[in-house]
């Protein structure tokens, strides 16, 4: 009996190739999660042999790594722009944390929560993570400071408000993947908390 063979893929040129698999372990991480961005599994989606994908990525660790990097990046820099769109901190900050708690980025969700158990054991990884969690935090605390010196805000601490908003925000959106507690008022839980923490009455954030 013989077996069938894989069709021969195109002929592209390498950044062709490349845009081809670094756009496959994108779907797949937030189709099916980061997990899921295996050699085989990249290689199906994109249409060629694994020894391909093998050929023009330096190492799955490092595919993983920049396929998180690109999934989270590109929802940092959404909502940032979102954020920039708007009047006054009180509003941003407000808006973005709604934003980020509606359940509907329930899917980069899954990758950072997958990021933080895999980067354990891959530090190229653990890296990306450290880098874009840095990132939230300089949105997050740029918004707080523009607010303490418009008076908007009180706090000595803008940094550990910012930490403290991220830590709130990861642990509920983690949680609402196994839909445990308040699921549809994490947004309003998480805004009645913040504004404890900046020295405002309650809906002093909207």
């Amino acid at each position: 009996m013989s077996t069938p063979t894989r069709p021969r893929a195109a002929r592209k040129s390498p950044d062709e190739r490349t845009r081809d698999i670094v756009g496959a372990a994108r779907e797949l991480a937030l189709e099916e999660g980061l997990a899921a961005v295996t050699l085989r599994a990249v290689a199906a989606r994109a249409g060629v042999a694994p020894a391909l994908v093998a050929h023009y990525v330096p190492s799955m660790e490092s595919l993983i790594a920049s396929t998180f990097a690109t999934v989270v990046g590109a929802e940092i820099a959404e909502v940032e722009a979102l954020v920039s769109t708007l009047d006054g901190p009180r509003a941003q900050l407000g808006t973005l944390i709604r934003t980020v708690l509606d359940g509907s980025r329930d899917d980069v969700t899954v990758v950072w929560v997958e990021a933080w158990a895999l980067g354990r054991r891959n530090e190229t990884l653990a890296l990306a993570v450290r880098e874009q969690m840095d990132a939230w935090q300089t949105v997050l605390q740029g918004v707080i400071e523009t607010g303490v010196r418009s008076g908007d805000f009180e706090t000595t601490d803008a940094s550990g408000v910012a930490w403290q908003v991220l830590g709130m925000i990861d642990g509920l959106n983690a949680q609402a993947l196994v839909r445990w507690g308040d699921t549809a008022h994490r947004g309003e839980l998480t805004l009645h908390a913040v504004e404890g923490l900046l020295g405002l009455p309650r809906g002093g954030l909207g």
